[in-house]
């Protein structure tokens, strides 16, 4: 009989399969839902920022509006100041913070950011913050002549004695464009009798000269010219006057100016070429300008220092190489290369064989000019804005950011001083010079005053168990008179001046034994910018 076969029965229903498809289908509805949320919050965060963002451009514009009426009552509040016989607009009321322009910033750290020391300190328009060290772009330059010619480097000498300087070649001036002037110094006598000045007993000896207005001066306590004008200090005797003599037309910025070591010559750095001028007639003698130097963009000298012979021409641009220039071929003697940042000051040793710069890389360095090699660097801890090499060519002495001047051995490197603490500036040095005598220096910073400084009778290496007390100089004289940054510091061949420039436009001459300001000049009255200084035994001052 035929049996059915096995296996042909129903199958049974997978109960496991089923239950795995309704968690995922749960699992999908449950997404669906959370990603509904989401998208529900997110349209309302949206809502919420848009919110925030109205309000705040909101508050904006009632700011801007509240400042524009701030600054309207402000100034309609000095106009009836003025009316009634108060102090003019631009000086500030005692207590009152002046209200003419933005607060001045304080320097920047420095870095590299354009290869630039100074930062925005260098890029602020004159009048406004800090210094404005780097030169205006095109459209600033057009503008600025549009509004009057700008003030420029200055230099300044006087003393006893002319040497022998090479001739150099001729070659075409320049043509018109910024300025330099060359003026005479010479005792009071040497124009006309002065009379004598008023008594200052019982009255406090006035050093802020700028403070002065020269129309409301008499005419024994001033000097005007076309585009300058001097201001003697009424309460001491006048011993000095000045004169303008030449005006050196640029077709560039002016950024530095040297004059050379016997007065005969002077040098200026301008984009991409240094000019030296005859003292004397005025007259350009030779242009100095690498062609092989890349062709993009400007290249600004920003130093420029005489060889003692007057042979060679150091000049410290923005592509971060110092030259040395063979003055009679126009030829470059030596390259040196090293500096990270741009250079911004230069100085020969009185035996001609060594160039001292300072660069915003923070370091000085010393070259040899016959090995053409690098024979020191000295590093520090801020940016370096002015170098100097004593008369002797013993030491170096740098300013710095960090507020301080230092002072090493060449021979060696060895830190000597470090002139700063209490009795110190209280802001950037911008300015150096070593007095004639070589046992003192002068220096010049943003705290808007001139310290002179007696070096430290045993200079010799610093060891570690030395206080600063045991190594430190000391601050003999404190000058105060400035208005704005302290930009450039001098002193005569003679030590008899002591010379500064300033953001606020004016240079003053000081009396290094009483500090009182002797007389304030200004040559350029549309402009606020640095006005160095170099001191030649010759009667000419350069701005």
């Amino acid at each position: 009989m035929y049996t059915a076969h096995r296996g042909l029965g129903v199958p049974q229903p997978n109960n496991r399969l089923s239950e795995l498809l309704d968690q995922v289908r749960q699992e999908f509805e449950n997404q669906q839902n959370r990603a509904g949320e989401y998208e529900q919050n997110m349209t309302s965060q949206v809502q919420e920022m848009e919110l925030v963002r109205q309000k705040v451009y909101n508050l904006e514009q009632n700011q801007l509006q509240i400042k524009q009426r701030y600054e309207e009552d402000i100034a309609r509040l000095r106009h009836e100041l003025e009316a009634r016989g108060g102090p003019p607009s631009h000086v500030s009321i005692s207590g009152l913070p002046p209200h003419a322009g933005p607060p001045q910033p304080q320097p920047p750290a420095i870095g590299h950011g354009p290869s630039n020391l100074f930062g925005g300190i260098m890029a602020n328009p004159p009048g406004q913050g800090a210094p404005g060290l780097v030169p205006p772009t095109q459209e600033q330059q057009q503008q600025q002549q549009q509004q009057g010619p700008p003030s420029h480097p200055m230099a300044a000498s006087q003393g006893m004695q002319q040497g022998s300087f090479g001739g150099y070649p001729p070659a075409h001036g320049v043509n018109g464009g910024k300025s330099p002037q060359i003026a005479r110094l010479c005792p009071a006598s040497c124009n006309k009798p002065q009379s004598p000045p008023p008594s200052h007993q019982g009255h406090q000896i006035i050093n802020n000269l700028a403070d002065l207005e020269v129309d409301s001066m008499r005419p024994e306590q001033k000097r005007e010219g076309s585009e300058w004008f001097a201001i003697f200090n009424p309460r001491i005797p006048r011993v000095l006057d000045v004169d303008l003599v030449h005006t050196l037309s640029h077709d560039s910025v002016v950024c530095c100016v040297r004059f050379s070591h016997d007065g005969r010559y002077v040098a200026t750095g301008c984009n991409r070429s240094a000019q030296i001028f005859e003292v004397g007639s005025g007259t350009q003698v030779t242009r100095l300008q690498d062609e092989a130097a890349d062709k993009e963009g400007d290249l600004y000298i920003r130093s420029v220092c005489f060889s003692p012979d007057g042979k060679y021409l150091a000049t410290g641009a923005e592509d971060k190489q110092i030259r040395v220039w063979d003055i009679a071929s126009r030829t470059i003697r030596n390259t040196f290369t090293g500096h990270e940042q741009d250079i911004y000051s230069l100085d020969f040793a009185r035996d001609g064989k060594h160039i001292a710069s300072g660069s915003g890389d923070r370091s000085v360095r010393v070259w040899d000019i016959d090995s053409g090699r690098e024979v020191l660097n000295l590093l520090i801890e801020d940016g370096v804005t002015t170098v100097a090499i004593s008369p002797g060519g013993e030491y170096v002495a740098a300013g710095s950011l960090d507020k301080s001047v230092r002072v090493w051995a060449v021979n060696g490197g060895h830190l000597i001083d470090r002139l700063d603490g209490p009795e110190g500036h209280k802001d950037s040095v911008y300015s150096v010079a070593f007095a004639p005598n070589g046992r003192s220096l002068v220096s010049g910073s943003l705290d808007k005053t001139i310290k002179m400084w007696e070096l430290a009778d045993n200079r010799g290496m610093m060891g570690p168990g030395m206080g600063s007390r045991d190594r430190m100089g000391k601050c003999v004289k404190t000058f105060e008179g400035h208005k704005d940054f302290v930009l450039s510091v001098a002193l005569t061949p003679d030590g008899r001046w002591v010379l500064s420039g300033s953001k606020d436009r004016g240079v003053q001459f000081w009396d290094p034994r009483t500090g009182d300001a002797q007389l304030m000049l200004q040559g350029h009255k549309n402009s606020g910018n640095l006005q160095p200084f170099e001191t030649r035994p010759t009667n000419f001052l350069s701005t």
